[in-house]
């Protein structure tokens, strides 16, 4: 199993899709973020303050977000996948005037549309 993680090719695709997701949420393209996720009501998003049960719960969160102090800074970030189609990605996060770290780890599967997220979680620590 060991030559099946972290293949080359198969990292740089999820490292990209990762990225791409983080440049839509900073600047409120929920085109985009809607796009990476899984459109199926058994995708999870456990936020640091809701749960979120399906696209469509997390569709409507987006869409009532507030598009402001969205910037934020990466920290530990750690992408790893298993095979041609499953990984996960873990990464810290700070933001300005804050002194809470946040946390956010997402599961990714290769689906025939492409690298989609199935499951996330994001909380907040002291």
């Amino acid at each position: 199993m060991s030559n099946q993680i972290n293949r080359p090719a198969v990292l740089a695709e999820v490292t990209s899709a990762f990225y791409r997701y983080e440049q839509a949420l900073v600047s409120n393209d929920t085109a985009t973020l809607d796009e990476l996720f899984w459109h199926d009501e058994r995708t999870v998003r456990l936020g640091a303050g809701e749960n979120l049960y399906g696209i469509e719960a997390i569709r409507a969160f987006r869409a009532a977000r507030p598009a402001k102090g969205l910037d934020r800074q990466l920290h530990n970030t750690v992408i790893t996948t298993f095979g041609e189609d499953y990984a996960v990605c873990s990464t810290e996060f700070t933001r300005d005037g804050t002194d809470k770290i946040g946390r956010q780890q997402q599961t990714w599967v290769k689906l025939p549309e492409g690298w989609r997220i199935v499951a996330a979680q994001v909380s907040l620590m002291s």
